[in-house]
Parts: C-alpha cells; structure tokens; sequence
C-alpha cells in the first residue's frame, strides 16, 4: 500500500492530536511514586477460534486483597492495545492500592460491537471468578476506567455487567453512537484530504484480531477511521446496524441505560475535542443527573482530546488525578 496517498503529514498531526492511544509499558518496579515494586503478569482471559484474547495485570507487593481498576484501552474500537496505559496514570492507581487489569478486546470492523460487548462481559466475569486467586484482587471492589472508546466501552459497564461495578470512570467517552456525531459526515474530519473506500478497506481483514499498538500496526488502520468519520458511517461498519434501527442500538447506547441503578461515575471532557464532541459528556452527565446518579463532571475549556493522557511530568493535571482518585476512595474503598 502507498501510504502517500493516503495520508499526508498534516492528516497524520490532524489523527495524531486527536487520538492518542499507545505509549510504552513500564518494567516491574520502575514505577516511580510506587512505594514497593510490583509485577506484570499477562493472562488470556479468553479463546475465541483460536484467537488469545488478553489482560496485562498490574499489582504492587503484598498478600493483602486489593480492589481491581479494569482499565480499558480506546482507538475508536478498531485500533489500541492493553498497553496504552500511560505510565504516570498506572503510577498514580498502584499508588494507591489498586491492582490494575488492562484487557484487550476484539476490535472492528472485522468483530462487530456485539462481540466486542461480549468481550468486555467476559473479561469482567473472569476478573471476578478467577482474579482472586489469581492475582489477590477483592471481586467486591472493582472500578472500570477508560478513554474515549474505552470510556464509551467504561460507560456500557454500567448497565451490561453484572454485578455493576462500584464506579466507572470515563475519559472524553460517550454514551450515543446513533447521533449526527457518528452517523452523518464530519467537519473536522472532512478538512483533511478525502480517504476511498477503497483505500479504507484495503487497511482491514475479514480474520478477528485483537491488541494494535502504536508503531506496531496501529497507524495502517487510520484510513479506516478516517474513512468512517468522512462518510458519517462509523456505526453501519463498526456496529453492523444502520442507525435509524433504534430499537437494536437502545442496547448498545449507555445514554438510554442510566436507570437509577447505575453505578457512580465520573466524566472528564475537554471542550475543545474535536474527535468526541464535548456535548456527548453533557448529555450523558445530563442523563445521570435525571436518574438520581451519584456523578461528578470534570471539564475545562482549553482540554482537547486525549488531555492528561502522557503528562510526562506536567503538572497541571495533579488536581485531576487527585480527583479521580478521590472519587475512586469514595465509591470503591
């Protein structure tokens, strides 16, 4: 494939701020504000013809039972990986006593979002089932956590798993894949330079795969997304369904789930996204509100996507993780 043609540099910078996805893991005991070392274990949760789909667990030293952070990875649900946790995010979690799992799932178009649903019910029964012997989790504390398409993924959690989980955490997620947003053309997306579909879906397969990082096949699929956001069809080929079917979607839509039941949870969005509109956590924050939901909702008018998601040092965002992890005292501990 001539990636020239495809993307040029400034639509590559365009995907580039607006989805970030990967950074590399750190090695066992080399997170710093961790107190004692801890380990990295790779499980496979689970087979699906043939296909190992996994979960990198993180835990600090000890005996003790600890309460689990699922931590779920974005890419729009076509690309990503387990390992896009960043490194100053799982420093802050283990510093605080959790043990973080970061699981893979199926990714699309080649496993429609039913499977991909299916993935993340299984990954969650099996944290509960088998983590505490596993790798000392308490089954009974469990947080879901995640970023953009993972925090759309941390938003299902609420009202397809079961038990619910204590709190969800959701990064610039969403709670409606039907709207304009997704199911009409883009005018972001649209300035850069037009993708075929020919140049689209010679970038995907017809074999299910799981875990794209960053540098390690993730960028080949962008024409993909891009394609899908130009032509307003990331639904029909990421959901399998046309987005006028209602009725099939009210499943799969978090914003037309939050009952009173569902778990608390926190929204932090930046008003100058432009990959997942900023209205999409004031909706849901919206929809929480209506239903008696213990939430809260972080913004800021100069955040875009991805914000805080590699500080490296930076600061600013100290108070946001100081929030997060309040929130998670509150709700998990």
């Amino acid at each position: 494939m001539n990636r020239d043609r495809c993307l040029s540099v400034p639509v590559l910078i365009l995907i580039l701020a607006a989805i970030c996805w990967w950074t590399p893991g750190l090695n066992a005991g080399e997170a710093d504000g961790v107190d004692a070392p801890y380990s990295k274990s790779t499980y496979t949760y689970k087979v699906v013809d043939g296909l190992e789909i996994e979960a990198d667990v993180y835990r600090a030293q000890g005996d003790e039972p600890r309460p689990a952070i699922i931590w779920i990875h974005g890419g729009a649900l076509i690309m990503g990986s387990k390992n896009g946790i960043s490194d100053d995010q799982l420093q802050e979690y283990l510093g605080a006593g959790y043990t973080v799992v970061s699981i893979d799932y199926r990714l699309a178009p080649e496993t429609k979002l039913p499977g991909i649903i299916e993935d993340l019910r299984d990954a969650y029964a099996w944290i509960r089932s088998d983590g505490p012997g596993l790798f000392g989790i308490d089954p009974d504390r469990i947080a879901v956590i995640g970023h953009s398409a993972g925090g759309y993924l941390t938003l299902m959690a609420g009202f397809c798993l079961e038990p619910r989980p204590d709190a969800l955490v959701a990064f610039y997620g969403y709670g409606d894949i039907t709207g304009p947003w997704y199911s009409q053309p883009d005018s972001f997306y649209n300035l850069s330079p037009a993708v075929s579909e020919e140049q689209a879906f010679e970038v995907v397969g017809d074999t299910a795969i799981t875990s794209i990082e960053w540098g390690k096949g993730a960028e080949e699929r962008e024409p993909f997304y891009l394609y899908c956001r130009q032509q307003g069809i990331w639904p029909q080929l990421v959901a399998g369904h046309d987005p006028t079917d209602k009725n099939w979607y009210k499943a799969y839509e978090p914003i037309r789930n939050a009952t009173s039941s569902y778990p608390p949870t926190m929204l932090l969005h930046g008003e100058k996204d432009t990959d997942v509109p900023f209205e999409q956590s004031v909706m849901m924050a919206g929809e929480l509100e209506r239903n008696g939901v213990a939430h809260e909702f972080i913004h800021d008018p100069e955040w875009r996507h991805s914000f805080g998601h590699h500080s490296h040092g930076d600061t600013s965002f100290r108070r946001v993780y100081d929030r997060v992890l309040a929130f998670l005292a509150t709700h998990v501990n």
